[in-house]
This record gives structure tokens, C-alpha cells and sequence, in this order.
């Protein structure tokens, strides 16, 4: 009752139940997670980090919308959701890939976010966010080979014998970005 005396002071009825309608929201899903991984005999703690993940990225996707134009928050967004479907899925064993090796999937989710990202901030895809991302997902592809020992080599090897390849590429990664620039107006005299 008192609650409720709160509520009706500090806030509106349309506030009041849009809170009580998140808080619902939030605390079904939260017992669907932990039903789901009660029935497939998983950790709390492992659904609970999954689920902070989601809810991290749900929370930077309502401020995404909520402050227009915020294209920071709009990457976590994608960025901690990804993360967090990627640890539930793993938790599951849908995904049979322990985080310890599948630790590359972070550049790959952190190129995979700055797409729409760079989308938001300009309403078009600029070369500077498609090649920062491509090349991130391009890192985090080559990691995942060594890290899931898909080839026969080490990293260490393959950076001894390809270490001239890795420059070139930095090379026209940064070249594709200044080329990707736009000249700021000169001011006229």
C-alpha cells in the first residue's frame, strides 16, 4: 500500500504502469532463463552472467532510442546482446564452444555492431565504419581459426612467416579510411 501511496505521488498512472510493465517484463524473462536452465541442468550463475549481458544490452538499446542520435549506445547495444545470446546458446550447449576458446567471437560481435551503427549515425553505410568493421571481423576470423586449432600451424608460426602480409593489410585498411574522408569546407577569404 505504501508502495503504491509512492507511486501515485512521485509519478504518473501512465509512468506507474509502463515501470510495473518492465519490471514485469524483466522478471518473466529472468525466470524463463533460469527455468530454461534449470531443465537443462546449467548453472544459476552462468544464466545470471548471460542474462546481465542481455539486460545490459536491452537497457543501451532503449537509450539508443531514447537519446536520438546516440550511435554509442547503439553499438553496445548489439555488442552486449550478441555477447549475451552467444553465453546463453553456449550455456545451453547449443553452441558447443567454451568462451575460453571461442574468445575471437568478441571482434567478430564488435565488427558485427559497429554496422548499424555507423548506418545510425549517417542513415547510409560510410566506407570508415564498413572497414573498421570488416576488419574487425576479418581479426576476430583469423584468431577463431587458431583458436579453435582448425589449422595445423600456430599463430606464432603464422606471424613469423606472414608478419609482411599483416602490414600490408594495415596498410590499406588505413588507406580505405583517409581515402573514405571527407575534405572539411576551407573557409573562404
Amino acid at each position: 500500500m505504501v508502495y503504491l501511496c509512492y507511486m501515485r505521488f512521485f509519478m504518473s498512472r501512465r509512468k506507474a504502469a509502463r515501470l510495473i510493465f518492465i519490471i514485469g517484463l524483466f522478471l518473466m524473462l529472468l525466470g524463463s532463463a533460469f527455468l530454461l536452465g534449470s531443465l537443462m541442468e546449467i548453472s544459476h550463475t552462468f544464466v545470471l552472467v548471460s542474462f546481465f549481458f542481455v539486460i545490459m544490452g536491452v537497457g543501451c538499446a532503449v537509450l539508443a532510442i531514447k537519446l536520438n542520435k546516440r550511435s554509442l549506445y547503439l553499438f553496445f547495444a548489439a555488442f552486449f546482446l550478441q555477447v549475451g545470446l552467444f553465453l546463453f546458446l553456449s550455456a545451453l550447449n547449443i553452441i558447443p564452444l567454451a568462451f575460453s576458446r571461442a574468445w575471437p567471437l568478441l571482434s567478430i560481435f564488435s565488427g558485427a555492431a559497429l554496422l548499424p551503427t555507423g548506418w545510425h549515425r549517417h542513415g547510409t553505410f560510410r566506407v570508415r565504419y564498413l572497414v573498421l568493421s570488416f576488419a574487425f571481423i576479418l581479426l576476430g576470423s583469423m584468431l577463431l581459426v587458431f583458436s579453435l586449432d582448425l589449422v595445423s600451424f600456430s599463430l606464432a608460426q603464422f606471424v613469423r612467416s606472414w608478419w609482411p602480409l599483416l602490414v600490408v593489410m594495415a596498410g590499406l585498411t588505413l588507406i580505405l579510411i583517409s581515402l573514405s574522408t571527407q575534405p572539411s569546407a576551407e573557409p573562404k577569404r
